[in-house]
């Protein structure tokens, strides 16, 4: 009877998933159990899942998995987004501990709400189907919604959780109008046989044409393209400082993951008619985010606006659409996985009982009281600016050569002179690190997670910038998305 419902690919296609939610449900049953000082345990016993789960993915990377009657798909696209979302979870998680005991909030629904969410993202990068790709993206957002909130005592974390939930649910009400319209043309969930139908009918088809909009108004909300970014600096700047170190990262790889499999399976038969309108997004996602944080005081909001920038520089190698754009995409999220979370690190690092630490005076004159910090926060901003050595020229490199190969040399030109604009606010912080006095005498306490993390993302920010040969390979098996 079971065989007649499940194969053994089912199960070996979403097996680091059964994992990622055992282990998430155990972490919640653990909490019950625990007392406050030893709260800092269901930290280990996520990073106990996350570890299960990336062996597991390890172990099926090669097998090309289809399950559920190919509505869900592991292959080397998903394999590689997957290994993302696991080691930004896993980061997230070494410098939440610190922090949440200096808030006082350090309970095991938060790390269980982490997994879940990585559960949502994972299948957002597997799925083929609709539903399934809805259900996912729900899933994640739902579990965000709850953790920018998390700070219950803080009403700004409040208000940003409310605000965020409120245009969250509209735009996915939008997107769930163009998924139904799909649906309503194909007569199929499945985003190939979508892509099929699409081919059929006329490019300027109204019914089409109104598909594509709102579905494009729907993803564009999670990867906080303009006019689709008002949540998003609000979101960063009430959220608990690794949440928004969390969803500047996994989440947003996710949602342009899940951009991709619609623009290049289901859509692609609209290809002229998106790449020109992803193109004017593009210009003024770059430009938006890029003049908009120039004026920043917050360090939080800085580098909100500077999250919907790069978010642009990334629509590059959608417009590209060849294989050095989808590569560029992928490595990007690798590079900037590392160099964003970082800073994160150093933001939440600042943080202590009489201390917020989120404007960017508050870093006046860390050079003179850790050095170390100092240095490492310039690194980051350096390869966030996309200077080389730095991993961040890597990502950088790959995006706008994509875009010169296929002679879009406006949007090339565009792309570095809001590159050169970023300099400006990225340096800002660093004069105020370096030239400016120190505002106290306390000195900055790095926990073990904290240290840790800043070891990790400093070591691979500077090797992938110095060596990029090993990393850009396993880019490049994203590519199964166009076989």
């Amino acid at each position: 009877m079971f065989n007649q419902f499940f194969q053994v690919s089912d199960i070996v296609a979403i097996y680091p998933q059964l994992l990622l939610a055992l282990f998430g449900l155990g972490v919640l049953i653990v909490d019950l159990f625990l007392d406050r000082p030893w709260k800092v345990l269901n930290a280990f016993t996520a990073l106990l899942g996350i570890g299960y789960a990336t062996y597991a993915l390890f172990q099926i990377r090669r097998f090309n998995v289809s399950a559920y009657n190919g509505a869900i798909v592991n292959d080397s696209f998903a394999v590689y987004f997957q290994f993302v979302f696991l080691i930004a979870t896993a980061l997230v998680i070494f410098i939440s501990a610190r922090y949440l005991s200096i808030e006082g909030e350090h309970r095991g629904d938060y790390y269980a709400l982490i997994l879940f969410s990585l559960i949502g993202m994972n299948f957002m990068v597997m799925g083929m189907d609709i539903i399934t790709l809805y259900i996912a993206l729900e899933l994640m957002a739902v579990s965000e919604y709850i953790l920018v909130g998390y700070l219950r005592t803080n009403r700004q974390s409040n208000e940003a959780s409310l605000k965020f939930f409120l245009l969250g649910a509209f735009s996915s009400g939008i997107l769930l109008y163009g998924i139904s319209l799909l649906y309503g043309i194909s007569g199929s969930t499945d985003l190939r046989v979508i892509g099929q139908k699409l081919a059929e009918r006329p490019a300027n088809d109204p019914v089409t044409l109104v598909a594509l909009v709102t579905l494009a108004a729907g993803l564009l909300f999670k990867v906080a393209g303009v006019p689709f970014h008002q949540w998003l600096p609000d979101a960063y700047e009430g959220a608990p400082s690794p949440i928004t170190a969390f969803i500047s990262v996994a989440p947003k790889a996710a949602a342009f993951a899940l951009t991709l499999r619609f623009l290049f399976i289901a859509l692609k038969p609209l290809q002229v008619n998106w790449v020109p309108m992803l193109s004017v997004i593009c210009v003024l996602t770059m430009t938006v985010g890029n003049i908009t944080a120039i004026s920043q005081s917050n360090i939080k909001r800085l580098l909100a606006y500077s999250s919907i920038a790069h978010a642009g520089y990334l629509m590059l190698g959608m417009i590209a659409g060849n294989d050095y754009g989808i590569t560029g995409i992928a490595i990007y999220f690798l590079v900037y996985m590392f160099m964003n979370i970082g800073a994160w690190t150093l933001v939440v690092a600042m943080r202590r009982k009489d201390l917020i630490g989120d404007q960017i005076q508050d870093m006046s004159g860390m050079f003179q009281k850790n050095p170390a910090a100092a240095v490492l926060m310039l690194i980051f901003m350096l390869s966030l600016a996309g200077i080389p050595p730095t991993a961040g020229f890597i990502g950088k490199y790959y995006l706008f050569a994509s875009v010169i190969q296929t002679k879009h040399y406006v949007l090339a030109v565009i792309a570095v002179l809001n590159a050169a604009i970023s300099l400006y606010y990225y340096f800002r912080v660093v004069v105020v690190m370096f030239m400016n006095d120190k505002v106290d005498e306390e000195k900055m306490v790095l926990s073990p997670g904290v240290l840790t993390t800043l070891a990790v993302t400093l070591a691979f920010t500077l090797i992938i910038g110095i060596y990029p040969d090993p990393f850009i390979r396993f880019a490049q098996n994203s590519l199964s998305l166009f076989q």
